[in-house]
């Protein structure tokens, strides 16, 4: 089993090696997963309307909330 840091070091890297045009900058990836730690679709850093991983979603400039009038 994958404990928790090496799942946010997975993420980490996951944004490090995103093509830079494709890579949400720091103030909006933490503004994003704000709205999404707070939206009822979320179970355990799952999207439950899509099935994503709020936290590589959140990153991409190309990847938005599937909710319709979501902020993002």
């Amino acid at each position: 089993m994958t404990n928790e840091n090496d799942y946010f070091a997975s993420v980490l890297r996951y944004r490090q090696t995103l093509v830079e045009k494709l890579r949400t900058d720091d103030a909006l990836y933490e503004s994003r997963l704000n709205i999404c730690k707070h939206c009822t679709q979320l179970e355990n850093g799952t999207c439950l309307q899509c099935g994503c991983y709020v936290e590589m979603r959140a990153a991409r400039t190309d990847m938005h909330c599937p909710l319709d009038k979501a902020p993002w």
